[in-house]
């Protein structure tokens, strides 16, 4: 080393890392992401359904994995105010492999009168149907599923801490009495365009190959994203950033059976 190269070498470096900020947005590289929304309502004096972030980017996830698993996009993907308590618990989901909720999960606090861990749902009041809006871990017990794969996509099931990673808990609990023999979760807010290639192509991965296990197909799916060219700019085509990052990819697992 020089002098100079010494002295540089010494000098503290700005370090761009990625990082969570406190309004759902990820910093990397210096670019902000917007993470999907959590709900925010611990603290406040009253908080009902309608106050949840509404999350709009889901639907094309959801769509994107019904179109790999070949299932009906009118008969199988609920959606609005299709997505209420009635239809799941009038549904027969005994005869669905891959049932995927993408909502909120919600912890005991954070709705008025909430006692147990829950899914939220649409509002009864925008279709005039009975129930609270609410899927309980009660009523999750009631189900009967003869599921491979229940998909919580928008819950960040796996980072509740203290009583909130209990409840929690309980919620996965519920699913696997109910009958599911594994779970897909998320351990935090997740970037929206990630999200949906991984989870896309981990199912279609799983259809073209009846044999390959979920945990082999989790495998396949981050290692197919963290290799890949990352996310591109919408206009100029250019890549942006690379979803090598672990931020991109390791926010899900998988609970439960890792087989086929």
């Amino acid at each position: 080393f020089s002098v100079k190269q010494a002295t540089d070498a010494a000098k503290p470096k700005e370090v761009k890392v990625a990082a969570l900020t406190s309004r759902g947005l990820l910093k990397t590289r210096g670019i902000r992401i917007k993470l999907r929304s959590a709900p925010k309502t611990q603290g406040l004096d009253s908080a009902d359904l309608s106050l949840l972030p509404r999350l709009p980017d889901t639907f094309d996830e959801v769509r994107s994995i019904a179109v790999a698993i070949n299932a009906d996009l009118t008969r199988d993907v609920f959606t609005g105010k299709r997505a209420n308590e009635d239809v799941v618990k009038k549904l027969n989901l005994s005869g669905y492999k891959v049932v995927i909720f993408a909502t909120h999960g919600l912890v005991p606090g954070d709705l008025d009168g909430l006692r147990q861990p829950a899914l939220a749902l649409s509002t009864p009041k925008l279709g005039g149907y009975g129930g609270d809006g609410l899927l309980t871990m009660d009523e999750i017990l009631g189900l009967k599923l003869d599921a491979d794969w229940v998909v919580l996509s928008a819950c960040n099931t796996a980072s509740a801490e203290g009583a909130g990673a209990e409840a929690f808990s309980g919620l996965g609990r519920a699913f696997f009495y109910a009958g599911t023999r594994a779970m897909l979760l998320s351990n935090w807010p997740v970037e929206t365009t990630s999200a949906q290639k991984l989870t896309t192509d981990l199912f279609s991965r799983q259809a073209k190959d009846k044999k390959l296990s979920r945990a082999k197909a989790l495998q396949q799916a981050m290692l197919a994203l963290i290799d890949g060219d990352g996310y591109k700019d919408g206009v100029s085509g250019k890549i942006v950033f690379s979803y090598a990052h672990p931020i991109f990819w390791a926010p899900f697992s998988l609970v439960g059976d890792g087989g086929v």
